[in-house]
C-alpha cells in the first residue's frame, strides 16, 4: 500500500484491526521515490514513526576506497588487456586513415572539463559530417545518436558493440579524472543546457559503465538516462558498484543498445 491524501492516520488505523487475526500483513511504502533502501531508516521521536533519509555522500573515508578500488583496478585491467589493445590498434590502423586514439572534451566532477580517450570509431571528419546528420537523430534530449551511423568505420561497428571502445578510458580512471562506476560523462555542449535538477550528476566522477550501461545504453530516452544518473548519484555504495561492475559484462555480450 502506498501513502495518499485519503489514507489518512485513522482510516490506517482501522486497516491495521480489519486485518488482525487474518494472517495478513500490513506494509506501508512511503511517498519517496529514488531513494535506496540503505538510506532510509525510521526512527521513534515522541512516540511517533518518523523516516530518517540520510544525506547522499559525496566525500569521505568510502569515497577514499572508492579512488584506490579505481586506481588499483585500472592499472591491473591496463596491464592484462595490453595484448587486446594492441590488436585493436592494428585493425584500426589497417581499416581507415586517421589516428587511432580520439581524445573528446568532455564534462567531470565539479564541471571540470578533461580529454577522454576513445579507440577512434568513426572516420576523421565525422565533426563536420555531424551537422548534415542532425535531422537524422533517433534520440531525444541533447544527445545524438544513430543506429547506423554512416560515419562509424567497419571495425568501429565491431567495437562499438562491445563496447571496446572505451578501454582507452582507462587511463582517464588511472589519472583520477573517471570513476569505473558513475554517470555518462557528458559534452560540454550537453552541459551548457542543463538545468538545476540534471546539473548534480556532476557532483561525482562519471563512470566507464553505470546504470545507463545496464539498463539499455542508447536504447535509453535522455530522460531515463538522466534520471538513473541521478538515482546513481544519490544513492550510490561500494556494494552497488560491484553489482553494477558485474551486470555490465552481461549488457557488453548481449549488445543490446550499442550503436
Amino acid at each position: 500500500m502506498t501513502a495518499s491524501g485519503e489514507l489518512t492516520a485513522a482510516r490506517l488505523r482501522r486497516l491495521g484491526w480489519q486485518l488482525e487475526g487474518t494472517g495478513v500483513d500490513l506494509v506501508v511504502a512511503p511517498a519517496l521515490t529514488d531513494v535506496a533502501g540503505p538510506r532510509i531508516h525510521t526512527r521513534p521521536v515522541a512516540g511517533l514513526p518518523l523516516i530518517h533519509v540520510e544525506a547522499p555522500e559525496f566525500r569521505g573515508a568510502r569515497k577514499l576506497v572508492k579512488g584506490l578500488v579505481d586506481r588499483s583496478v585500472s592499472s591491473l585491467a591496463l596491464a592484462v588487456l595490453l595484448p587486446l589493445i594492441g590488436l585493436i590498434a592494428l585493425a584500426i590502423k589497417l581499416d581507415s586513415r586517421g589516428p587511432v586514439l580520439f581524445r573528446q572534451v568532455r564534462v567531470g566532477r565539479g564541471g571540470q572539463e578533461f580529454g577522454v580517450f576513445k579507440f577512434r570509431t568513426m572516420v576523421v571528419n565525422a565533426d563536420a559530417l555531424l551537422a548534415e546528420l542532425t535531422a537524422r537523430n533517433e534520440t531525444d534530449g541533447l544527445m545524438f545518436k544513430m543506429r547506423q551511423d554512416p560515419r562509424v568505420t567497419r571495425v568501429g561497428r565491431l567495437l562499438r558493440k562491445w563496447s571496446l571502445d572505451e578501454l582507452p578510458q582507462l587511463v582517464n580512471v588511472l589519472l583520477g579524472q573517471m570513476s569505473l562506476v558513475g554517470p555518462r560523462p557528458p559534452l560540454p555542449s550537453e552541459v551548457a543546457r542543463y538545468d538545476g535538477d540534471v546539473a548534480r550528476r556532476l557532483l561525482v566522477k562519471p563512470g566507464m559503465t553505470g546504470l545507463w550501461q545496464v539498463s539499455g545504453r542508447s536504447d535509453l530516452s535522455w530522460e531515463d538516462g538522466i534520471r538513473l544518473d541521478l538515482y546513481y548519484v544519490e544513492n550510490w555504495s561500494l556494494a552497488a558498484d560491484l553489482t553494477i561492475l558485474w551486470k555490465t559484462f552481461g549488457a557488453v555480450l548481449n549488445g543490446r543498445g550499442a550503436y
